[in-house]
């Protein structure tokens, strides 16, 4: 019934993988656990001798770094049942009820599942409050307002599938990098895929420091910028791609890459600084695609 498959790099999904599976058996439903160390260098062993004491469970382990897409294809292709439940390794399920409240919607007539993100309500480390309040502001998001426009905010992190529909969608990424969930609901969109929200969070725990995370949003945008460039978005509900594609018509994106040349040091500063401000976070993005666009 439940394929439960976790992409891991050099974290140790010891409690996650307890978790899933005390829930996965309290459900009494046929299912198994399969993780992927994608060129791992730390918690490798540790993490083969808790899913070694498991039954139904078993772990890949790969020398190189393939990147959670392929990791996901591997998995993917790995599994034995009809349904997939992806989660990464730095989350854990909000709810104890969490793998029943995902069964439940098995038998609809939902081809994919949406669970959510959430964050402890903890003050983070003055050096990762820039990932920390990004989620809480724009990841920490209930059904009802995901809902109404469905493939806006898929996060990968913890979504069930079908099997057929993720291996055809999945195999049509062909890149490595940073942020193509975007891509990945632009594909369901494109290809009608019925996708349902619902409150079933995971905590997100593996939380970047500023720096780490900046080059990451910027990593996120030149491969935005690419897939549109190469049109490859169809179709999507990308707000930032929207508002580009808008200013650019309107030849006011010389405007915003202006604006990023003179002031990307200080939104820089105040963004890896512990008051990261998420309308300059915003302006950042804005401002960077523009000027990565006109390629200066």
């Amino acid at each position: 019934m439940l394929s439960i498959l976790i992409p891991v790099y050099n974290y140790s999904i010891s409690s996650l993988v307890t978790e899933i599976y005390k829930q996965a058996t309290d459900a009494k439903v046929s299912f198994e656990i399969i993780c992927i160390e994608d060129g791992s260098t730390k918690f490798v062993q540790e993490n083969r001798a808790i899913v070694d004491s498991l039954k139904h469970a078993s772990i890949i382990v790969s020398n190189k770094n393939n990147g959670r897409t392929k990791s996901r294809q591997i998995l993917s292709e790995h599994s034995n049942f009809n349904w997939l439940l992806f989660l990464d390794a730095d989350v854990m399920p909000k709810s104890d009820k969490f793998i029943i409240k995902h069964l439940k919607n098995i038998n609809s007539n939902y081809e994919a599942i949406y669970g959510g993100f959430a964050y402890k309500n903890i003050k983070p480390q003055k050096n990762k409050t820039l990932r920390y309040n990004f989620g809480k502001n724009f990841e920490e998001v209930n059904a009802k307002k995901r809902n109404l426009n469905p493939y806006q905010i898929v996060i990968s992190a913890n979504f069930l599938i079908k099997k057929a529909i993720f291996s055809t969608l999945n195999s049509q990424i062909k890149i490595k990098s940073y942020g193509l969930d975007n891509f990945f609901g632009a594909l369901l969109k494109e290809n009608k895929v019925n996708v349902l929200h619902i409150d079933n969070e995971v905590y997100h725990f593996g939380i970047e420091n500023n720096k780490i995370y900046l080059n990451k949003v910027q990593e996120f945008i030149t491969t935005l910028l690419k897939l549109y460039n190469d049109r490859m978005f169809l179709e999507h509900s990308n707000k930032l791609l929207s508002l580009f594609v808008s200013l650019k018509k309107y030849k006011l994106n010389f405007l915003l890459s202006f604006f990023y040349k003179l002031f990307n040091k200080v939104m820089e500063r105040n963004l890896i600084g512990s008051k990261p401000n998420m309308f300059i976070l915003q302006l950042y993005k804005l401002s960077y695609i523009c000027f990565k666009d006109l390629d200066y």
